[in-house]
């Protein structure tokens, strides 16, 4: 079974706007892979708590089919050279997965499913 790791920003970890509207749109990001019957892994990091350290250790814990990076991380221009370095980890650390970016926390599992059916 293909199994998926979804990289992003931990909404609890990000001060001054309330994560809760975001946490619950990554819990029904995760049933949807549910309801596929794809198994999938979060890793959701603070940018102050060595974020790409937890990010090689999530990618390096088991193989994955596919990796999505959210949206929280692509599209804030202040974050783009934190991006590109996410990017590259992943080429590193998992080159055989597929690279997919979600437009929200709750389309990560459509956006894996596009690389996963042509099973790169």
């Amino acid at each position: 079974m293909a199994r998926v790791l979804v990289i992003g920003l931990d909404p609890a970890k990000i001060q001054g706007w309330d994560p809760e509207p975001v946490q619950a749109a990554i819990a029904r990001g995760q049933a949807r892979f549910d309801d596929q019957g794809i198994e999938s892994d979060y890793c959701l990091v603070a940018l102050d708590e060595n974020p790409e350290g937890a990010i090689v250790e999530a990618l390096t814990r088991k193989d994955y089919a596919c990796v999505v990076i959210g949206g929280g991380i692509r599209t804030h221009e202040p974050l783009l050279e934190f991006f590109e370095k996410v990017v590259n980890l992943v080429r590193q650390h998992a080159p055989d997965a597929a690279i997919a970016f979600d437009s929200s926390p709750e389309d990560c599992a459509d956006a894996a499913v596009r690389w996963l059916r042509q099973g790169v």
